[in-house]
């Protein structure tokens, strides 16, 4: 018997983007140049962690490549979130030594690397601006990525960002402040190589704010009011994944079970995120790395757990279907009782790694939040479930301090 308009509930059209090849698995990065040769004779290499140079990997990245035909060409090297200096150097570096068909970008290391690594590989095809700051969305010339980049490997070794599955590179400013993004269809990773070995040289604290990084991203972007129905299923995947997981790799490194499925989880919070958005927690972690070089991923996890409390007025029952998918509560717990269990879960959570409940822990005062408020407005908190005014932020922010 066919089922009728009334049995069938209408689905949203939507669009999924996510990267064309991802490679995933412990101790497989050493497929790195097979997965590399088919793209380019050259790779220019962003690595983005003094460690990989210290413990030999990026001697052995260079071996690999050589051994299938690929010359290694160190381009630049990154350990902060990349400024609109780090990205014009690097493309100019680029474009001197002649990049073009034949050539790839090769990025490995976290967040920063990654989104180096995009946003120099997109400028070497797509040089009308003089700076990358005339394609940044809101502050530039409004520019556009229109030519194809340069092939770009994604290769994670931190679990939190996501970067590797995402369309666009975050880019800071400090003068004038801003943190805004180079954002293009084309500009999602070729290949991305997730090998959830790499990370196990990551400190405690980093593995502590990177991972619940990824966890506010699959929240966010699960609640989100541009949500849409596949990035839901990875965000609650990774969910599944990240919660259990996220103590033990913070307290014992060293294990496999959750060191891979952090980095599984931070894989899906980006295709997820790359295709729902974020929200508030994400818009206002940007405007504190600017301000007061707050990291990323410390920044979300001090403004999660605000984040659910504020937006639990309008999206109480998604946080609580989202609690029920995860496990946090039966499927005939009331909507009230299951979105309490998420936001206690998050709590603890955050206590057990030690996260900052104040923001004035982390130097930030009154006199702060104005700037804070106005730069935390852009493509994140417009995906935030509650509209909201400049006043009402910065009344949520005053409680914080």
């Amino acid at each position: 018997m066919p089922l009728s308009s009334q049995t069938l509930a209408s689905l949203t059209a939507y669009d999924f983007l996510s990267p064309a090849r991802i490679v995933f698995g412990w101790g497989r990065w050493r497929e790195v140049a097979a997965l590399a040769a088919p793209l380019g004779r050259r790779a220019f290499i962003v690595p983005g962690s003094r460690t990989l140079a210290a413990n030999g990997t990026l001697d052995e990245l260079a071996e690999l490549l050589a051994r299938a035909g690929v010359e290694a060409v160190s381009l630049a090297s990154i350990q902060h979130e990349p400024c609109v200096a780090d990205v014009d150097a690097a493309a100019a570096a680029l474009r001197a030594q002649g990049a073009g068909p034949g050539d790839l970008v090769l990025a490995i290391g976290g967040g920063s690397a990654l989104d180096l690594g995009k946003a120099v590989a997109a400028l070497a095809t797509n040089t009308e601006g003089q700076s990358v700051r005339d394609y940044l969305e809101g502050v530039g010339r409004g520019l556009q990525i229109k030519s194809p980049p340069l092939p770009l490997m994604a290769v994670p070794t931190t679990a939190g960002t996501g970067s590797e599955a995402t369309k666009n590179a975050v880019i800071s400013s400090y003068d004038p402040p801003f943190k805004k993004s180079l954002r293009a269809d084309l500009m999602m990773p070729r290949v991305v190589l997730v090998d959830p070995q790499l990370t196990v040289s990551i400190p405690p604290s980093t593995t502590a704010h990177t991972g619940l990084d990824a966890i506010t991203q699959l929240i966010e972007s699960y609640l989100s009011r541009k949500a849409k129905p596949l990035p839901q299923t990875l965000a609650v995947a990774g969910l599944r994944l990240a919660l259990p997981a996220i103590t033990e790799a913070v307290t014992d490194g060293t294990s496999r079970p959750a060191r891979e499925a952090m980095s599984q989880a931070a894989l899906l919070s980006g295709m997820a995120l790359a295709n729902s958005g974020l929200g508030m927690a994400h818009g206002v972690a940007a405007a504190l790395g600017i301000h007061h070089k707050i990291a990323h991923g410390l920044a979300c996890a001090i403004m999660l757990p605000v984040a659910l409390a504020v937006n639990r007025s309008v999206c109480e029952p998604a946080m609580a279907a989202l609690a029920r998918e995860v496990g946090l509560a039966e499927r005939s717990t009331d909507d009230a009782k299951a979105a309490e269990a998420l936001i206690a879960r998050i709590d603890d959570i955050c206590r057990q790694l030690d996260v900052p409940t104040k923001l004035s822990t982390l130097g930030v005062k009154a006199a702060d939040l104005a700037p804070l408020v106005h730069d935390a407005r852009g493509n994140s908190m417009d995906g935030n479930p509650r509209s909201l005014n400049d006043d009402e932020l910065g009344q949520i922010l005053a409680e914080r301090l």
